[in-house]
């Protein structure tokens, strides 16, 4: 038995695998080292630092939807003194100049003079129970909007972390098809070598092959998926991140503390910023109530005013006179009939509040379960963890145990291939796990009102800012030619003819993905053509065999060599389960006795 040495591909493997997606520089576009200091020490070109409380911070200053809530912050504060200035005294100033003209006939007489004069007014509300209640709800309000407030910092605080870590995924899909794609490339020329020199059948290099190109196909889509991603987080710093820090490649994941869920559903329902702005809306619309029964009240103020007029002329008189006057009294204000005004309103109030009410049952509820869920999720996350690391030992003792059957002769190309991207899968989800129970920990104590800057650091020490990725950009154009042609031709080598053309093969697969370079494979020694042996005819050998089942059922005839190499014919009787039979071609049964085989042709 001839057997053909071929390359181990073990190394090859495991070694871009290995640093594609744990040490991280697997190619030159997606984590490739920079000189610049700034980014050595993760550090952008903006001067801020690319990790997650970095960006974090960042997003605290440049992001539209926290600075909106803010302003909203800023202009519910005004409630307060707007209610209150109902309760303070009123001072107001008047002015008057007017032009007059009079005529009478009887007596005839006639006279044109003006007035000019000034006062004060004033106006101290002594009992008005609605503006009381008025300023209740004023202070009330801006509570809610203090809460609503650290409810958007806190949510941006959680965008920030899903846009970053959504970031990170959307590499590491990238990072495994690039080092898939490599290892698949590596295999499709050796297929094609094996293939050349005919130790393999066109079916390895077609299976190398359309593995290739699927795997082509999903870099593109994974490529489109991070552009997509890092403009996410683009639009909540409001700039392009170029760099950003990675998670450690061991980072150490804590369960929640304390480790009950009890106690973070109690806290979620008490103690949650929507249960916090949902009980103020219900003690506003309670208030609202009790404003609007006021209406059936009276009102009391002190009004008073002093008055200086200036004439020049009168009626009657050329006489210039001045009158100042002055006056002050309480004035009392009784509703006695409105029209149902104020019986409509305050069942609009009750209703309203029962509304108010229900919005707070659903806020609690919703933060209980997603206590619930936040919990469950770092639990079962950390669980998860636990398994796919130990899936990832596996899947690299499945891979270098399916190159060695490979190369001894017990496995197949494609199952190198299946153990590779089960591999790189692996590891992907690996990191994918790790990222979800960070979030999972953030939305956890995001549902119990208790997510501040310090979590974030905390996070932020399980990164490695020492060693930053870069993030692409989008790029001018993404339309690409085809690397080949479709569907896949390749023409098995001819024998050797003087004269005849080399056979051609087709280049090496190079990846088309912007900012990832695709090594070239190594050019394998030179390896002397084997002569392939013609296939075997295997056709009279069927028709001899049916001949002899149809002659001698019982007397088979088998064939010998005498020393003369002469082919001699002796009958004997053989068993059936000793009959010799075609090479690698299926037993031929015996037919029913009413079909009978037609005779050879001769």
């Amino acid at each position: 038995m001839t057997t053909t040495k071929r390359p181990a591909l073990r190394k090859v493997v495991v070694a871009i695998t290995s640093a594609a997606l744990l040490i991280a520089p697997a190619s030159s576009g997606w984590a490739q080292q920079t000189t610049d200091p700034r980014v050595a020490a993760g550090v952008g070109a903006a001067g801020v630092r690319n990790d997650l409380l970095g960006v974090y911070r960042e997003a605290l200053t440049n992001d539209a939807t926290l600075a909106s809530a803010r302003a909203l912050q800023l202009a519910t504060q005004e409630r307060v003194p707007q209610a209150r200035a109902a309760l303070l005294p009123n001072l107001g100033a008047s002015a008057r100049h007017d032009f007059n003209y009079y005529q009478s006939s009887l007596p005839e007489n006639s006279s044109t003079y003006s007035v000019y004069g000034g006062g004060l007014n004033l106006t101290v509300p002594v009992y008005r129970p609605q503006n009381w209640t008025a300023l209740d709800q004023a202070r009330l309000t801006v509570l809610q909007s203090e809460a609503q407030l650290a409810q958007t910092q806190q949510e941006v605080a959680l965008r920030v972390a899903i846009a970053y870590f959504n970031v990170l995924g959307a590499r590491d899909q990238v990072i495994a098809l690039v080092a898939s794609k490599q290892a698949t490339g590596e295999q499709l020329q050796q297929a094609r070598r094996e293939f050349e020199v005919g130790t393999k059948t066109i079916i390895d290099t077609n299976e190398a092959q359309a593995r290739f190109d699927q795997i082509t196909a999903q870099e593109q889509v994974a490529l489109g998926a991070l552009l997509v991603r890092r403009s996410e987080l683009q639009i909540i710093i409001a700039r392009e991140p170029d760099t950003l820090a990675p998670l450690r490649e061991r980072p150490t994941l804590n369960p929640p503390l304390p480790q009950d869920i009890n106690p973070w559903v109690i806290a979620a329902e008490t103690g949650s910023f929507p249960v916090q702005i949902a009980r103020s809306s219900y003690e506003i619309a309670t208030r609202e109530i009790q404003r609007q029964r006021d209406a059936y009240k009276p009102t009391v103020d002190v009004v008073s005013g002093y008055n200086i007029n200036k004439f020049n002329g009168t009626q009657g008189t050329d006489t210039n006179p001045r009158i100042n006057s002055g006056s002050i009294g309480v004035q009392l204000n009784v509703p006695i009939y409105t029209g149902g005004l104020i019986q409509s309103r305050v069942r609009e109030a009750i209703a309203l509040q029962d509304r108010s009410n229900f919005d707070l049952e659903t806020a609690r509820r919703t933060a209980a379960n997603a206590a619930r869920d936040a919990y469950t999720g770092v639990n079962f996350g950390l669980a998860q963890v636990s398994a796919l690391e130990s899936a990832e030992v596996s899947a690299r003792t499945q891979l270098e145990s399916t190159q060695l059957g490979y190369e001894v002769g017990v496995r197949i190309q494609l199952d190198v291939l299946n153990a590779t991207t089960q591999l790189v899968q692996t590891q992907r989800d690996l990191k994918r796990a790790r990222y979800d129970v960070l979030l999972a920990g953030l939305r956890l104590k995001a549902a119990a009102g208790t997510l501040r800057e310090e979590d974030m650091a905390a996070v932020n020490a399980l990164l490695d800012p020492a060693e930053p990725i870069t993030v692409p950009s989008v790029p001018a154009l993404n339309v690409r030619p085809p690397s080949r042609a479709y569907p896949p031709t390749l023409t098995p080598p001819a024998t050797s003819t003087p004269g005849a053309p080399a056979p051609t093969t087709r280049p090496p697969a190079t990846s088309t993905t912007p900012g990832v370079t695709t090594p070239p494979a190594q050019s394998p020694a030179p390896v002397a053509p084997a002569r392939r042996s013609a296939p075997r005819s295997k056709g009279p050998a069927v028709q001899q065999y049916a001949r002899s089942r149809r002659d001698a059922p019982s007397q088979i005839a088998a064939p010998r060599r005498s020393s003369a190499g002469v082919v001699r014919v002796h009958s004997q009787s053989t068993p059936s389960s000793r009959l010799p039979r075609p090479h690698s071609l299926p037993a031929l049964q015996r037919p029913p006795q009413s079909h009978r085989l037609l005779p050879a042709r001769s």
